[in-house]
């Protein structure tokens, strides 16, 4: 629990303030946690993130393109800044993720893995 939150029960407890107040103060809180968290990520500022990890060393990829970009790129050039060879096995639909992108979906659009043994995942946050 929130520590300011079990501060204001325990000024209730006591008879310091009242239940009315509490809930004021409570409600305050929530909503200023509200605000400190549409802060942190503005709506719009979404990213599609591809990340790649090998079964080679460890090595990783991880890729973030902010999706105004994306968007930009799309009605500029009719097609996303992104190439991904050698996508025949995997199937891997540049289309379909243009389309989530466009209609604003959220979440894993890809989960694969190479006949190498790399797993490739292309998410939009």
């Amino acid at each position: 629990m929130n520590e300011n939150i079990t501060k204001i029960l325990k000024m209730v407890e006591e008879g310091k303030i009242d239940a009315a107040k509490a809930a004021e103060l409570i409600e305050a809180i929530n909503t200023k946690e509200k605000e400190e968290t549409a802060e942190i990520k503005p709506k719009g500022e979404k990213m599609l993130k591809i990340k790649v990890i090998t079964v080679d060393e460890g090595e990783k990829v991880n890729v973030k393109f902010p999706i105004k970009f994306i968007k930009a790129s799309l009605k500029a050039f009719g097609k996303m800044p992104i190439n991904i060879d050698g996508d025949k096995n995997n199937n891997i639909d540049v289309q379909a993720i243009a389309d989530a992108i466009e209609n604003d979906i959220d979440g894993k659009i890809v989960e694969c893995c190479t006949k190498k043994g790399d797993n490739v995942e292309i998410v939009i946050e």
